[in-house]
C-alpha cells in the first residue's frame, strides 16, 4: 500500500487525530509501539492562517514519529488552501482534510462532518488542496449525515476524482456521532468498488487485535485506523502488530510496566506544556486506561488522581497506586 511516494508494510496501522489526545508525546509512544502513520490534533485552518499560537504548536513534529500527518478543518476553500501551504512548511509526509468531525463546534458551524451537508463545497475544497500543495492530500470522513443520507459510496469515487491519494471512512452517521456501532460493511463495499483505486482505511471500533484482524479479513481495507481504543493504550499497536503476525495473543504487560508508559507519557508532555495544561491533558488518557479497570476499592483513588492539580500531588498518588494497588503484580 502507498500514499504518494510512501509504501507501507502489509496490515498497517494508523493512529487516528483527536483532539487533546494525539500531541507528540502520545504520537511518538504509539509510534515505538507499532503505528505505522500517526496524525496530528485537528487544526483549524482559520485559526492558523491567524497566527493563533496554539494551532501553530500542534505542527511540530519530531523525526522519531514520522510518517506524520497534519490533520485540517474549515468550511472555508480559502483557508483551508493558506492553512495546507503552512502546514506544508512544517516538513510533514500528508495532509488530511477533516470532513468528519461531528462535534457541534466543528460540525455545527458547517465544517468537518458538516460538509457532509454540502458536498459541492467539500469537493471544491478538497479540489483546491490538492492542487494547491506538493504533498499528498488525504480525506477522512463519515458514512454521510445521517441514516437517510449515507453517501460514501459514490462521495468516494467522487473524492477519488478530486485527485486524494488515499481516503479514511469512520464507519458511523454524523448523527450517531460515537454512538452505536460502526459499520464496516460500507466501508467495506467502498473499498471493492472496482471503480476505487486509492487505499481505503477503515475506522471505527477496533478495540482488540482479534478485531482488527477480522475487519482486515472481512473487508479487505488498505489499512485500519485506531482512535478510541489508542486513549490510555499506546501499546495496542503491539498488541495488534503480533496478533496479525502470530494469530496469538501477545503476551500480557504488566500492570507495572503500563504504569511505567502512562508515567512517561505525562513527564514527556511536561517537557512542552505548562504543569496544568500538562495534566489537564493527560486526564483523558488516565481516565480510559483499561489498567485500572477491575481493581478492588479503586474508585475513591481514581478521583482523587482525576482531580489532581500538580505533578507532586499526581505522582505521590502514583506512588500510593503502584504500592497499594499494583503490589502483587
Amino acid at each position: 500500500m502507498k500514499i504518494g511516494s510512501h509504501e507501507f508494510q502489509p496490515y498497517p496501522l494508523f493512529l487516528a487525530p483527536m483532539e487533546d489526545v494525539t500531541d507528540r508525546t502520545f504520537r511518538k509512544l504509539c509510534k515505538e509501539f507499532g503505528a505505522d502513520l500517526v496524525f496530528t490534533e485537528f487544526i483549524s485552518a482559520d485559526a492558523l492562517i491567524r497566527g493563533i499560537h496554539r494551532s501553530h504548536q500542534k505542527l511540530i513534529i519530531h523525526d522519531d514519529e514520522r510518517p506524520v500527518a497534519v490533520q485540517l478543518y474549515s468550511k472555508d476553500v480559502h483557508a483551508m488552501v493558506e492553512a495546507a501551504k503552512i502546514a506544508c512548511e512544517a516538513n510533514p509526509e500528508i495532509i488530511d482534510l477533516n470532513f468528519g468531525c461531528p462535534v457541534k463546534r466543528v460540525a455545527g458551524k458547517g465544517a468537518g462532518a458538516g460538509l457532509l451537508r454540502d458536498i459541492p463545497m467539500l469537493l471544491a475544497i478538497t479540489k483546491a488542496v490538492v492542487k494547491a500543495v506538493p504533498l499528498p492530500v488525504t480525506v477522512k470522513t463519515r458514512l454521510g449525515w445521517d441514516e437517510n443520507s449515507k453517501i460514501i459510496v459514490s462521495l468516494a469515487e467522487q473524492l477519488q476524482d478530486c485527485g486524494i491519494a488515499a481516503l479514511t471512512i469512520h464507519g458511523r452517521t454524523r448523527a450517531q456521532m460515537y454512538s452505536g456501532e460502526a459499520d464496516w460493511r460500507l466501508i467495506g463495499e467502498v473499498k471493492n468498488n472496482p471503480k476505487i483505486k486509492i487505499p481505503i482505511i477503515g475506522n471505527g471500533d477496533v478495540t482488540t487485535p482479534e478485531q482488527a484482524k477480522d475487519y482486515f479479513d472481512r473487508y479487505g481495507v488498505d489499512a485500519i485506523m485506531i482512535g478510541r481504543g489508542s486513549i490510555g493504550k499506546p501499546w495496542i499497536f503491539k498488541e495488534i502488530k503480533y496478533f496479525l503476525q502470530h494469530n496469538e495473543p501477545l503476551p500480557a504487560f504488566s500492570k507495572r510496566y503500563q504504569f511505567d508508559i502512562l508515567k512517561r507519557q505525562l513527564n514527556e508532555s511536561a517537557s512542552w506544556l505548562d504543569e496544568r495544561k500538562a495534566i489537564l491533558h493527560f486526564r483523558r488518557h488516565l481516565a480510559a486506561s483499561p489498567l485500572f479497570k477491575g481493581i478492588q476499592n479503586f474508585k475513591e483513588m481514581r478521583i482523587k488522581m482525576l482531580r489532581a492539580d500538580t505533578f507532586d500531588e499526581l505522582f505521590a498518588i502514583f506512588d500510593v497506586i503502584q504500592t497499594n494497588y499494583l503490589a502483587d503484580d
